[in-house]
Formats: structure tokens, C-alpha cells, sequence
């Protein structure tokens, strides 16, 4: 076995041991160990604390220093939540998170006529709150409403191959059809044959991953953000719903937006900027919940990408 076999073998092997230990203890436990680690992790400081702290900035601009520092503490344990309730989450789970899940919004009626009536529907949101416990909420009102408890979404490659396919195991199980970033043709047969069967796809698109993504201004500074959710829409007639997930003290909450209009491929670049204007706006409502521990606007992706390249050089 060559070192990074091993490495990936024991990378597999922590995330197996994170799952058994995270569900053989009380929850509000687990929680708390999460958020108590995920807190320290803030204050010690790193690369992600601190591009959160940047993302937080431009997101939150009238935030003091201390301010900042208070939200990116509450955002690390935002995020340490996130992965307490990964470990924790099964099938069983499904009808509790629905019973658990506020949803609100003016486009919530939109949501749930498309899901009784079979309208296809391409629903877009920001890595926000716990983003696959708003979709154990939609695979159980699908199945509520008599259809198919199952949507369609793509899933970033992770490395090693056998962690990602955990990933893919556990949100399968949440009722998920999952297919990989990297198959581009393999993931767009799935979305449209997913809509054009009258149901739905669920794409996260606060972060263009690809470097293709659509210049969008956002809160006032260049960004890209990917195109996928309304070029779907364009293509298959969908409706396309910007949605937020969030953290509520005793579950969950999600801000289902109106949605947005996209006539057809021409409306592709406005319609991406409408998805960018409303995120920002849903996110400021709670802005410890957006998990933003990457680059999101252009200066910090270039900044990022020139220290990388400076780093192989060295």
C-alpha cells in the first residue's frame, strides 16, 4: 500500500469512526461537542475562520471588529452543528426533520402547488444551515403529496474516493439521487430527466466551483456564480426557487423566496444575478448560518489561486 493509500484509507476509516461515535450519544451532546470545538477552532484562528471573517465582512459591512469576531464564532459553530447533525441524520430521521422544519416565505405556495401538482422545479440555495435537512423536508413532502420521495442534486468529488462515497451513501439514504460534479454529462441527463418528469432538482449555488461561472455583482464586488439552476430552468421550462435553510434552536427553518424568472437562454446572466441579489438578502437575516469558509467574491479567489501558484513555484 503506497502512503497516500494509506492516507485515503485512514481518512475513511476517521469518517466510519465519526459516524458510529457521533450516533451511539445523546444529540444534545453531540451538539454541543461540535459547536464547542467548531467555537475554539474560531478563536485559534486558521485559513477558513479567516475567510469567513472576510465573506462576513463584505456580507455584514456595518459589523465592528468585535462584532465580526462574535459572528465568526457563531459561524464556526453554525458549522459545527452542520457536521454533528451528517454524523447523526438517517432515513429514519425524514418524518422528524419534516415535523421539525418552519418553512416560511413568498414563494412557499409556489413550492408547494409544484410539488402537488408536479411542476418541475429547480429549487437554489446557498451552503446555509443544514442544506441536506432541507431536503429530508422536500423528500418528505413529495412523499405527502403522493409522488416519487426522491430529487435529483450534484455533489462535489471529494478525495478520497471512499469518503465521497459515504457522502453519497448518506444522502441516498436521506432519499437523494446524487451525481458527481465531474460527469457533466452524466449529471445533466439526470437533472433534466429528473425535470422533465415533473420533479425535482436541488442545486447549491452560492460558489462557482468550475471557474465558469457568471459575473454577477455581488453586494457591490465581482463574483461568479454558477449558472447551473437557471440554464436548467431556461432549458426545461422549470420554475426556479431561491431558498435558504437556516438553524432554529429546536430544529430547522427555511426561506423560500419568489421565484425568479427565466424566459429563455438570454435571461441566463439575469436571472443568476437575481439568485445572487436574493441570497444576500436571505442570508443577512442570520449570517452566523452561511457556511462561506471558501472565496466567494473574484479578489479573494485570484488572491488565493496567485498564493497557491506562488506556493507550487517555491
Amino acid at each position: 500500500m503506497s502512503v497516500g493509500q494509506a492516507a485515503a484509507r485512514l481518512a475513511d476509516l476517521q469518517y466510519a469512526a465519526g459516524w458510529r461515535m457521533v450516533r451511539a450519544v445523546p444529540e444534545p451532546l453531540a451538539r454541543r461537542a461540535f459547536e464547542a470545538g467548531a467555537g475554539w477552532v474560531a478563536r485559534r484562528g486558521g485559513a477558513g475562520p479567516a475567510q469567513l471573517r472576510a465573506n462576513l465582512a463584505r456580507l455584514v459591512p456595518d459589523a465592528a471588529p468585535d462584532q465580526l469576531d462574535a459572528l465568526v464564532v457563531a459561524g464556526m459553530r453554525s458549522y459545527g452543528r452542520y457536521w454533528s447533525e451528517v454524523f447523526r441524520l438517517s432515513a429514519p430521521d425524514v418524518p422528524r426533520i419534516h415535523a421539525r422544519t418552519r418553512m416560511t416565505g413568498p414563494g412557499l405556495p409556489a413550492l408547494l402547488a409544484a410539488i402537488a401538482d408536479g411542476t418541475p422545479t429547480v429549487v437554489a440555495l446557498p451552503h446555509s444551515g443544514n442544506w441536506d435537512a432541507a431536503g429530508a423536508w422536500l423528500v418528505e413532502q413529495l412523499r405527502q403529496s403522493g409522488r416519487e420521495p426522491v430529487f435529483t442534486t450534484v455533489a462535489e468529488r471529494l478525495r478520497p474516493e471512499a469518503v465521497y462515497r459515504r457522502f453519497v451513501g448518506y444522502r441516498r439514504q436521506l432519499g437523494m439521487e446524487v451525481v458527481a460534479a465531474g460527469d457533466s454529462t452524466a449529471a445533466h441527463r439526470a437533472l433534466t430527466g429528473r425535470l422533465r418528469g415533473g420533479g425535482v432538482v436541488c442545486l447549491v449555488a452560492d460558489r462557482d466551483v468550475t471557474g465558469g461561472g457568471v459575473p454577477v455583482d455581488l453586494l457591490g464586488a465581482p463574483a461568479r456564480l454558477p449558472a447551473g439552476p437557471a440554464r436548467l430552468a431556461a432549458l426545461t421550462g422549470a420554475l426556479l426557487l431561491p431558498v435558504c435553510p437556516r438553524f432554529a434552536p429546536d430544529g430547522w427553518a427555511v426561506t423560500v423566496a419568489e421565484p425568479v424568472p427565466v424566459a429563455d437562454r438570454g435571461a441566463v446572466p439575469a436571472a443568476v444575478q437575481a439568485l445572487a441579489d436574493v441570497f444576500c438578502a436571505l442570508l443577512r437575516a442570520k449570517p452566523e448560518d452561511w457556511h462561506a469558509l471558501q472565496p466567494v467574491w473574484t479578489a479573494d479567489v485570484e488572491r488565493v489561486a496567485e498564493g497557491a501558484g506562488a506556493g507550487v513555484a517555491a
